[in-house]
């Protein structure tokens, strides 16, 4: 992943249910499950700072994805440089696939036609299964790796001694 602009998808789990207060769309219950939140990057610093921004826990809650990511971290990103902007084709590829669910309408849509940017699954899809529904929405579409976020260590010891 590098500073281009492009399309992501964030993956972010939430293990627990939780209530969350999500700017203009009010209180949201979270219950556990998979989220794929779809969004573009075009601006300074292109997908990786926003990706990065997206997976940091510590951050100004700017878009309505912030307040998720604090009770569901984001653990996995598929990301394209592709020069198009397509985070309503990826949308509208990941809604197709089985399972999916868009728990708010309106999260994450606000600059554009889409009823949400956000879908729920039980459990998350594989990246195959969305490249293969993903490609013929977007012709010449570029390829689409995946970002995972360095694990954090643990604070204090890591000495296993009782």
């Amino acid at each position: 992943m590098d500073a281009r602009p492009g399309t992501y998808a964030l993956i972010l789990l939430a293990s627990e249910p939780a209530v969350i207060a999500a700017g203009a769309l009010g209180e949201l219950r979270i219950e556990p499950g998979a989220f794929l939140y779809v969004g573009s990057a075009f601006g300074p610093g292109g997908v990786r700072a926003r990706v990065e921004r997206h997976a940091r826990r510590e951050k100004r809650h700017r878009w309505h994805v912030d307040y998720l990511t604090a009770v569901a971290p984001v653990v996995e990103a598929w990301i394209t440089h592709d020069p198009r902007r397509l985070e309503c084709a990826w949308l509208a590829a990941l809604a197709g696939i089985r399972g999916a669910r868009m728990p708010w309408p309106g999260f994450g849509a606000s600059d554009c036609g889409c009823a949400s940017h956000l879908l729920r699954f039980r459990r998350p899809p594989a990246v195959a299964t969305f490249r293969r529904h993903a490609r013929p929405r977007a012709a010449g579409h570029g390829p689409i790796r995946v970002w995972r976020p360095v694990p954090v260590a643990p604070s204090g010891p890591l000495s296993s001694d009782p």
